[in-house]
């Protein structure tokens, strides 16, 4: 008869684990296409700027320490960094998932039923010992272990751990690629704040050269050579320059108190020598090959950790379709008087059960879950693609502008050069009443703005660095 039955239940698991197979609806999926080209335009390169450590790459004192600071106490960092650990506690919670519970139970109580009831008419009529009858009202003390387990079969618990496991992995991508981003901004703006120097610099030297060429101007309208509205366009140009002066100065601060807020601190000077600024700008960058981005950038690993989260998690929501198998066991004592608790047999207590659990009906909510983390995984694909094609054409974009920003160098440093001959001509012409006036204000404005130009060339050739720097992958390692 017991074979009998066993056999029967066996059937009835089979049919309803039949039953949810062709339930399940067919979806359509896609491989991620990691194919990239050979090379950045006509450079092929072996050799790849991004294995360079950033302390070797940053060479300035000033900027490590800085750096050093930001990576301690920068706020989003710390964040990330609490959410990787709560990412590896989800981890931690999830392999527990297909491992059986364990547990220790005890309680006490007291029951009183109606004697005119099934069970106490019975007790009532129940005697303990001959002569001692059921006590009345019925204490109860128990102590037991019990266990629970759902049985993997189709590693719906195995694979939602390696889930979390995956997705762990991709926060720890996700603080590298932060880390990689901060250095950039903190370099970029650092950068940015020596580029002010030299134009504050630049602009001290200009009032001063402004300067005497109004007094030799008012020399002259003294001597009547010239008019007084000579006088006034050279003293209106002095003023010009320097209220430039204060607007730079407002900028400076500005972009230290941003660097301070990088590195996680309140305003304060920010050390720097703005004599090295055009000394940071490295002989050569070694873009590598377009395949090194996919193992160099955390931003393309963390897209890929999570498409490979995404399809696990397709898999567990398939294995919700098929019956889940549960045990459940206990033993232990349970008796009305402490006394009896631990004599055996007469209080010992146990228990065996295995439940086979399959949707049959209304699994709507279940293919909704399914068809669901199938569009989060096409999502996760088409996401990756994205960041894969985002990394190439930022190395693209940035090879291409260090080239021809340093044409560019070199053309306005002669037109710098020129122009500072200018002044000098100009003013000398002018003593000798040979240029006018106008001549001598445009020509210092004119080598006023080309300084300004060439100073913004090479910060935009230290940008160039920097950001090629982390779009090839460096920065984080």
């Amino acid at each position: 008869m017991f074979k009998y039955s066993l056999y029967r239940y066996i059937i009835i698991g089979c049919i309803s684990m039949i039953y949810a197979a062709c339930g399940i609806p067919a979806l359509t999926g896609r491989t991620e296409n990691k194919a990239v080209p050979a090379r950045y335009g006509s450079q092929e390169d072996t050799l790849n700027t991004a294995h360079v450590r950033w302390k070797d790459f940053f060479a300035d004192p000033y900027l490590s320490a800085i750096i050093d600071t930001a990576l301690q106490n920068n706020q989003e960092l710390n964040i990330a960094l609490q959410e990787i650990e709560m990412a590896r506690n989800e981890a931690r919670a999830s392999k527990g998932e297909y491992l059986p519970f364990v547990g220790l139970r005890g309680g006490a109580g007291v029951e009183k039923v109606g004697r005119y009831t099934s069970q106490g008419a019975n007790d009532a009529n129940t005697d303990i010992k001959p002569g001692k009858e059921m006590p009345e009202p019925l204490p109860d003390y128990m102590v037991a272990a019990y266990a629970t387990w759902e049985v993997d079969v189709w590693h719906k618990l195995r694979n939602a751990r390696k889930a979390a496991v995956t997705r762990y992995l991709s926060t720890i991508e996700g603080r590298n690629f932060l880390v990689t981003n901060l250095i950039a901004e903190i370099a970029g703006s650092y950068y940015e704040l020596l580029a002010l120097d030299n134009q504050l610099n630049i602009v001290k030297q200009n009032i001063g050269i402004q300067n005497n060429a109004l007094e030799i101007v008012k020399l002259q309208k003294d001597a009547t050579r010239t008019t007084e509205l000579a006088v006034r366009k050279f003293e209106a140009e002095v003023l010009h320059t320097r209220s430039l002066q204060y607007d730079i100065q407002q900028q400076i601060t500005e972009t230290e108190n941003r660097i301070n807020f990088l590195a996680g601190r309140y305003p304060a000077p920010i050390p720097r020598n703005d004599r090295q600024f055009g000394n940071n700008i490295p002989a050569a960058i070694h873009a590598g090959l377009p395949s090194q981005l996919l193992a160099n950038r955390p931003d393309i690993k963390q897209a890929e950790l999570e498409l490979a989260a995404a399809r696990l998690d397709v898999q567990v929501a398939r294995a919700r379709f098929y019956p889940s198998l549960g045990i459940s066991a206990a033993i232990g004592y349970r008796a009305f008087n402490p006394a009896y608790l631990v004599k055996t047999p007469e209080s010992l207590l146990y228990s065996l059960t295995g439940d086979l659990v399959a949707p049959v009906v209304n699994r709507n909510a279940i293919k909704a879950a399914y068809s669901n983390a199938n569009a989060r995984q096409m999502k996760a694909v088409y996401n990756y693609e994205r960041t894969v094609l985002n990394a190439y054409v930022e190395v693209a974009n940035q090879l291409s502008k260090i080239g021809n920003l340093s044409k560019r160098y070199e053309l306005k440093a002669q037109q710098v050069a020129a122009l500072t001959q200018s002044i000098t001509i100009s003013n000398d012409l002018f003593k000798s009443a040979r240029a006018d006036y106008m001549e001598v204000l445009m020509t210092q404005r004119d080598a006023l703005e080309s300084k300004f130009e060439l100073i913004e060339t090479q910060k935009e050739q230290l940008g160039a660095m920097v950001r090629i720097y982390r779009a090839l992958g460096g920065g984080w390692n």
